[in-house]
């Protein structure tokens, strides 16, 4: 089962979200105060499941509504996903991807993981 590392850094607090095996599938930006981090939690739970696929590596793709993720190539030639909540803002983004069949698997593990997922806070 994955969870949820809350942690502060320098400039706030983040989050990643952790597959079962310990690998980070996604992570937040950095919020202010750890109340906004943990409302960013909630929100990846209540949008990850039912967000739409948008995948912006082929052309011609179709614009899925929000929530979604949305694939697409990095400058390095990576796949990535980051996922926008109903109102657009990106509440969650992957690591770089060699193969895009696994990040489309990254995709399908936030959709698993997230809704048990236990918030866990890292001690500093």
């Amino acid at each position: 089962m994955g969870k949820f590392l809350v942690k502060q850094t320098k400039s706030g607090f983040k989050f990643d979200l952790k597959a079962g095996n310990g690998e980070t599938i996604a992570t937040s930006e950095i919020y202010t105060t750890e109340a906004a981090c943990l409302n960013g939690v909630e929100s990846v739970r209540k949008n990850a499941p039912i967000a739409n696929l948008e995948d912006q590596t082929v052309e011609g793709f179709e614009t899925a509504t929000h929530p979604k993720f949305e694939m697409y190539t990095d400058k390095a030639g990576e796949f990535r996903f980051r996922l926008k909540a109903r109102n657009g803002e990106i509440i969650a983004v992957s690591e770089g991807y060699k193969a895009k069949a696994s990040c489309q698997n990254g995709v399908e593990s936030v959709r698993k993981n997230v809704a048990d997922a236990p918030v866990v806070k890292e001690e500093a």
